[in-house]
């Protein structure tokens, strides 16, 4: 994405409501940003806090939490899937608020047998509604070494990109009645789990536990975000020291080699969107859908 003068990033957060702005960067350890959640031993922070691991058996899976909640920004990690006969296993890694009616945004790698490709499930969720799947796979293998996902969420728009490059936009649509996550903190989360009832196939392939235990790794997570604590936001009160900061999470829409990407994704990589899925909505599509950015 193009990078904003700081001049632009101004005039678009005065216009938003979000008053500038101390954006926090890191780029700290595991043991810095992340809390274990649940799956006792199965979660590892190792490599002096440089490397995280998630792993499955029969018994449990396992799963974190990252320390700090956000209100926009980007948020990115490097992860190395399940590899080998992954069928059955699914890998999350999203971002949440709580409560009933949370907002959400997901990344869900679905697992396969070995050979076959991952899928890549994403959703939105506001204000407790998700139905907002989209599904890719991906041009390399995500099981030999580690590829960068991330999240850019400001009040504009959602990419969810691979390596740099979008596969997924979802815009502020607010003024045709479409909710938009813009009001709620989140949390990014990531669990590995059990899922051979729908995950690979619709659950035709179960999961074959001889393969256990089952490891995807995890490292890099990097924020450039605002950090909501104690019911304020990191981006509340002015700051000379973002000026000159790297921004580009703030532009309002993807710049033209962004949108090349994004359709090449989509013309070569889609393999679902429920925008264009007429079985499940009989009564006609969503409101967004009949956004070009969405259909």
């Amino acid at each position: 994405m193009a990078s904003l003068s700081s001049t632009t990033v101004l005039l678009l957060l005065i216009s938003l409501n979000v008053s500038a702005f101390f954006i926090a960067v890191s780029a700290g350890t595991f043991y810095e940003d992340i809390d274990i959640k649940w799956g006792d031993d199965r979660a590892k922070i190792l490599e002096n806090g440089q490397l995280l691991t998630l792993s499955l058996d029969r018994a449990c899976g396992a799963g974190f939490q990252s320390k700090n909640e956000f209100l926009f920004g980007r948020i990115e990690m490097q992860l190395k899937l399940v590899p080998g006969n992954s069928a059955g296993t699914v890998t999350a890694f999203y971002l949440s608020s709580q409560g009933p009616t949370h907002d959400e945004i997901d990344f869900e790698f679905l697992g396969n047998l070995s050979g076959d490709p991952y899928t890549v499930h994403t959703n939105i969720y506001t204000q407790g509604k998700g139905e907002r799947e989209q599904q890719f796979h991906l041009w390399f293998d995500p099981t030999a070494d580690f590829h960068t996902y991330s999240f850019t969420w400001n009040p504009k728009h959602i990419i969810f990109s691979v390596d740099d490059t979008p596969i997924r936009e979802f815009k502020n649509l607010e003024s045709i009645g479409v909710p938009y996550p813009k009001n709620q903190a989140m949390s990014l989360y990531s669990s590995l789990w059990d899922a051979e009832d729908w995950a690979t196939r619709g659950g035709l392939i179960k999961t074959d536990w001889s393969q256990a235990p089952f490891t995807a790794s995890y490292r890099h997570f990097n924020t450039n975000a605002c950090i909501w604590s104690a019911g304020k936001s990191s981006c509340s009160s002015a700051s000379s020291a973002f000026i000159g900061a790297d921004n580009s999470w703030l532009a309002p829409e993807l710049d033209p080699r962004g949108v090349e990407k994004l359709m090449w994704v989509r013309r070569n990589y889609m393999i679902y969107n429920y925008c264009t899925d007429s079985s499940r909505f009989p009564g006609g599509f969503p409101a967004e859908c009949q956004a070009a950015s969405n259909s």
